[in-house]
């Protein structure tokens, strides 16, 4: 049986690269989405507006920075993709409401635990102000930041999700006392009691939401975050007791917001509509029982298209933005049509779809390790000739010889029966160390010959299929998966990786990435592919003495919140990019990553005791003669330094 050549150009096969196969190699246009493309001089550029006529050159951006002493790994986050990202959804709700005269308007509000650092909630603020966009917390810490941010725009909503303690109430309640929009969301019952009590006790109305427990299921990952099980939401029968207490108390004006969370990262539309369709007929009920309501939060769910596939694929999607938006429309006014209610403002909470897009995380490479660069030299061929060698030795030394176009199977299985033969005779003692060498390099040796053999083929036999990932590289990059790409690790999510430059040339070699952690799972095997995952990625040859660099995009949802402090990789540097008007970058804002004693702090080492105590150590090898005191004072001025130094790899 064989399976037809997926090996591209990439791989070495003869030919003129352009621009053009890079675009199509790392699909950038398919995930990019008109953000990302090549410039002239192959070096990969940022369309913050998607205008190709405004670009900003990244690996210029990158040299830029080295200027500055902020080496890589660096985070670059484009504060006008955010901007743009803003107005697409915008512009994509505004189309829908006019072409299904929808009677009332749309507002997003930017769950801030997709990116919690504070200039990217300010930025989202910012340039959601124009839409009337607000933002939702899902804890007391993020309320507390959040009621601080929002001093000047009381009419923005606050949407108020996730368990919610008295203390977290009151400051709900607080804020609608000092004019803000705000809606606290009830997740379980035991919420709407603390919810009154808080207003009676500060003579305040307040507004409530309430989530509905969907019987429609997720898709996806999150597949779970709706249905019965979720963990989240109140049941039918609870919505009902809860709109009865407030009929007690002649409150049912206060229920002004009913809330779903399908899931995240939808990648099947259809789920939407199921989803949207069951809320809009419970938001038309409660309505028809009295309820005040004003809004409809469709949640979360809006996917991004990691891979540029299109498709019903976890890390894909299968709409776009203007269909999902079409749909949430329609189904809410079909449904309000049908049952004779008003229409109500329609909120979402897209921050995957907000945030995803403008961040991006470049690294640079440090070396490589390769398995098919094992020289077998004549003399090896001949000492393997001998009669006084083992005979697995001998066997590798004729597979070796043999590769042909129409033996390569043959040849490949020979050469491996060979090597597990040579291991085991090496186990019991029969092997020289030397003779276990020489086996390798010819196995090797042997694997290279059939795999290049075999790029040559039409059709490659089964049995060969996986050889090029058995032989590919591994390139080591200075960065921590489980800091700066933790879903990678975690959920296997995939983001698009490519080189920011020398795309004017042809990759020819296939890697796999491995980070600095020393941990085996820290490392990155698996690739955007329009078809199919992709377990290696193409890449150049290395340089002596020049970078190389490579960046992970579509980062800025989830990933620096995530990341965790493994071997004490803390925070990257992180840069805000901006796009000149008379053309060119500029730098908004520069945040320092985290230094070596930053991280150290934060698992509770004393920072202050380190260095005394290095210096008194320092004093004693003096006192006993075992260093001079320049030897010290060098020792000391370098641990010092290296505790104020980035905690990543430094040039």
């Amino acid at each position: 049986m064989s399976v037809k050549s997926t090996t591209q150009r990439a791989a070495g096969a003869p030919g003129n690269w352009s621009l053009e196969d890079s675009l199509d190699l790392y699909q950038i246009p398919a995930w990019g989405k008109g953000y990302f493309g090549v410039n002239p001089a192959g070096h990969l550029v940022v369309r913050p507006d998607t205008t190709p006529e405004r670009e900003i050159d990244l690996h210029e951006v990158v040299q830029g920075l080295s200027e500055r002493d902020l080496t890589a790994p660096v985070v670059i986050r484009f504060s006008d993709i955010l901007a743009d990202r803003l107005k697409r959804l915008h512009d994509a709700f505004a189309q829908a409401i006019a072409e299904n005269e929808y009677r009332n308007r749309y507002a997003a509000v930017f769950p801030i635990k997709v990116n919690q650092q504070r200039l990217v909630v300010e930025e989202v603020y910012r340039y959601g102000k124009a839409y009337g966009f607000g933002l939702e917390v899902g804890s007391k810490p993020e309320l507390l930041a959040v009621m601080a941010m929002t001093e000047d725009s009381p009419d923005r909503l606050i949407v108020c999700n996730g368990f919610k303690d008295s203390s977290y109430i009151e400051a709900v309640i607080l804020a609608t006392k000092l004019g803000r929009t705000i809606i606290p969301v009830v997740e379980n019952f035991s919420e709407l009691a603390l919810i009154l009590r808080h207003a009676e006790t500060y003579g305040v109305r307040p507004r409530i939401g309430v989530r509905v427990k969907l019987a429609s299921e997720g898709s996806g990952r999150w597949r779970e975050s709706a249905g019965d099980r979720s963990k989240f939401g109140l049941f039918v029968t609870e919505i009902l007791e809860l709109l009865s207490v407030l009929r007690e108390k002649d409150m049912l004006d206060c229920l002004q917001l009913v809330h779903c969370h399908p899931g995240s990262q939808l990648q099947d539309i259809r789920r939407v509509k199921e989803a949207i369709n069951e809320l809009a007929h419970v938001y038309a009920e409660l309505v028809k029982l009295g309820a005040g309501l004003k809004y409809i939060d469709v949640g979360g769910g809006l996917g991004i298209d990691y891979d540029g596939s299109g498709t019903n694929f976890p890390s894909s999607m299968n709409y776009t933005l203007a269909e999902y938006a079409n749909d949430v429309v329609y189904r809410i006014a079909s449904v309000c049509n049908a049952r004779g209610v008003e229409h109500p403002m329609i909120v979402s909470e897209s921050g995957r779809a907000i945030a995803a897009h403008h961040s991006v995380l470049v690294f640079n490479v440090l070396g490589r390790s390769a398995l098919d660069g094992f020289d077998v030299a004549k003399t090896d061929v001949e000492k393997a000739s001998l009669r006084d060698l083992p005979q697995p030795v001998k066997d590798l030394a004729d597979a070796w010889r043999s590769v042909a176009p129409r033996r390569l199977v043959e040849c490949f299985h020979d050469a491996t029966t060979a090597r597990d033969e040579a291991l085991q005779m090496f186990k019991l003692g029969l092997l020289s160390l030397e003779h276990r060498g020489l086996a390798e390099r010819l196995y090797w040796a042997t694997c290279t010959k059939v795999r290049d053999a075999a790029r040559k083929l039409d059709e490659v036999p089964e049995e060969l299929a996986d050889l090029e990932g058995v032989l590919s590289d591994t390139y080591f990059c200075n960065f921590s998966v489980f800091q700066s790409l933790p879903d990678s690790w975690a959920i296997d999510q995939l983001f698009p990786i490519t080189p920011i430059h020398r795309l004017t040339e042809q990759p020819t070699r296939k890697a796999v990435l491995a980070d600095i952690t020393c941990d085996s799972d820290g490392k990155i095997d698996r690739f955007v592919s329009l078809r199919d995952v992709k377990r290696t990625l193409e890449l150049h040859p290395l340089r002596e003495g020049e970078d190389y660099f490579l960046a992970a995009f579509l980062v800025g949802a989830y990933q620096e919140t995530l990341g965790d402090l493994h071997n004490l990789f803390g925070d990257t540097h992180v840069v805000h990019i901006r796009l000149h008007d008379g053309g060119g970058w500029w730098i908004e804002e520069i945040v320092k990553g985290d230094t070596a004693n930053k991280v150290l702090e934060y698992m509770e080492y004393d920072v202050a005791e380190l260095y005394p105590a290095l210096a008194r150590d320092c004093e004693r090898a003096v006192r006993d003669g075992r260093m001079t005191v320049a030897e010290s004072q060098s020792i000391k001025r370098f641990y010092e330094n290296e505790l104020n130094g980035y905690a990543y790899l430094e040039p």
